[in-house]
């Protein structure tokens, strides 16, 4: 495996132990820190295509902006993702037209067809080096689902106004011969963490100002402080995954989902560039139905990479399943190398966090009951659609300019057909709160070796024990400072995740994916004195 996907993790460059392909072959992008007092007519918190996409529209617009990012740019989930661009949305058709009608669900295709087409003319205008491509994508039958799936769609696809088209094998892969799949012409891909570049170069050329290593915090509607200094703002945008202020609200429309991503050598020209999707897991337990999801990006003169994606559950809930995290990327391999036997050595493996919202619509708007802060999430596994779009409904929202999407994502939205998932969902929540009188999963503290974590029980504390690399014991607090979940121990990123939303933090307790805003309390304890309590 590629050595640089496993050098020590750095919070400002990735959230996870494990580098993914675009992190690792790029330099950061970095900018200088915030250092004083700064005032500014839109303030946006989060560095990654959201963020920087509506940084780039607002200037565009004629509006001053500045943007911070508590990293390096594209440090969270958007240097994680592989890439998709399209608008084969992970949640079918037929079933927004279920929940919206056929209007809306025709809306949403007509959303993300713009976004695709927007990104195609930034590359152009900006002249951003990025391996942009259009190419095709393709959705076929998982092993548990019938054919009855790819007929709705396509049937509801057409509804929608795509240009789509039913063919009766799916391209290049070799396990589906035989087997129908729809195409959806004229999608993309691209280098994420290239096209950041790009948009950054294009934001500072503008007169945007922006500024790494600057973790927002207290946001208000004056603004928020960053590293010891007030920002004030007259619109302060959150695009930052998932809201990093307490906003319960948006906390019980969507869920943290993990998903797992492998790439591997391929001949060049073995498998042609395009997009695959399968139509998920119909006996899953979760409501999400997990799929998996394939690209080509190019690699060297030699070979491409072949990235394949999937095997998710909901976050801190791995063994539920009894498959614990390290154990999903030899699933996804296995699944991978049926389907693509030219398929070589893994180079990268990584996994990313997907907010999952209840009717398989963004949240993209003003944030309820605030008049003046705006929030971009739940992206559904279309985080680059639904960024893109961010952007570009939030610009005119901001500049009073009426957009036809803007009810569609708006975060108030109430859509009471999701009632049965919702109430699912909702439950499984309350059921990780019995993890408070349950025993934690590490029994004796002595069975920690070096680079080991997880949970120990001591009395009525939860902790979260790390012995690292030179046999050093880091103890904190299990308990998320969202709302109060115990931790869960994710040996293959070794971070420690909230079962509840999604909340994540590094081995020595830094909150390192939200809703958490503060890091994990330091608990001063002694060997003997847990060992005691864990008899």
């Amino acid at each position: 495996m590629n050595t640089l996907a496993l050098e020590p993790i750095d919070g400002n460059i990735t959230s996870g132990e494990n580098k993914s392909f675009w992190t690792a072959s790029t330099h950061p992008i970095i900018f200088e820190k915030l250092k004083q007092n700064i005032e500014t007519d839109i303030l946006i918190v989060g560095g990654g295509i959201a963020g920087l996409t509506t940084a780039y529209c607002l200037l565009k617009a004629g509006r001053k902006i500045i943007l911070v990012e508590d990293g390096y740019i594209g440090s969270g989930e958007t240097g994680r993702t592989t890439a998709h661009i399209t608008c084969a949305l992970d949640d079918r058709y037929f079933e927004l037209e279920k929940i919206f009608g056929e209007e809306k669900a025709m809306l949403a295709a007509k959303s993300h067809t713009e976004a695709i087409q927007f990104i195609a003319n930034t590359v152009k205008l900006e002249n951003i080096d990025c391996n942009f491509k259009r190419v095709s994508g393709y959705l076929f039958l998982s092993g548990s689902d019938s054919k009855e799936t790819l007929e709705k769609e396509y049937e509801a696809t057409k509804n929608a106004g795509l240009l789509t088209a039913m063919l009766d094998q799916v391209p290049a892969l070799a396990s589906e011969d035989g087997k129908s799949c729809i195409e959806f012409p004229e999608q993309g891909q691209f280098h994420i963490m290239k096209y950041l570049k790009g948009l950054s170069i294009a934001i500072m050329g503008m007169g945007g100002k922006i500024y790494t290593e600057t973790k927002a915090e207290e946001i208000s509607k004056e603004g928020a402080k960053a590293n010891g200094f007030e920002i004030k703002a007259n619109h302060i945008v959150v695009a930052t995954n998932t809201p990093v202020n307490d906003w319960v609200a948006m906390h019980t429309k969507q869920w943290a989902y993990r998903t797992y991503v492998i790439a591997a050598k391929i001949p060049k020209g073995k498998v042609p560039y395009a997009l695959w999707w399968d139509t998920g897991n119909k006996n899953s337990k979760w409501i999400a139905s997990p799929y998996h999801y394939v690209r080509i990006e190019e690699f060297d003169n030699i070979h491409d990479l072949l990235m394949s994606g999937g095997e998710d559950h909901k976050v801190g809930q791995a063994d539920d399943e009894n498959i614990p995290e390290e154990e999903r990327y030899t699933k996804l391999i296995e699944w991978t190398k049926k389907r693509f036997p030219a398929m070589g050595n893994v180079e990268y493996k990584w996994s990313g966090q997907v907010m999952e919202p209840i009717d398989s619509m963004a949240f993209i708007g003003k944030n309820p009951g605030d008049k003046n802060i705006y929030i971009i999430t739940g992206d559904s596994g279309n985080g680059i659609t639904h960024g893109t779009l961010g952007g570009i409904i939030l610009t005119d929202i901001i500049t009073e300019k009426e957009n036809p999407y803007q009810d569609l994502y708006s975060p108030s939205r109430i859509t009471i057909k999701t009632a049965g998932d919702y109430l699912h969902e909702a439950g499984n929540m309350v059921a990780q709160y019995a993890d408070w009188i349950t025993k934690g999963d590490v029994n004796h503290i002595e069975d920690l070796k070096p680079g080991q974590g997880g949970i120990i029980s001591s009395g009525i504390k939860k902790i979260a024990a790390y012995r690292d690399d030179q046999n050093n014991l880091h103890t904190c607090t299990a308990v998320c400072p969202h709302l109060g979940g115990i931790l869960q121990w994710n040996a293959e990123e070794k971070s420690f995740d909230c079962p509840l939303h999604g909340s994540r933090f590094t081995t020595e307790g830094k909150v390192i994916n939200g809703p958490a805003t503060s890091d994990l309390k330091k608990l001063e304890v002694k060997e003997e004195n847990i060992l005691q309590h864990a008899k």
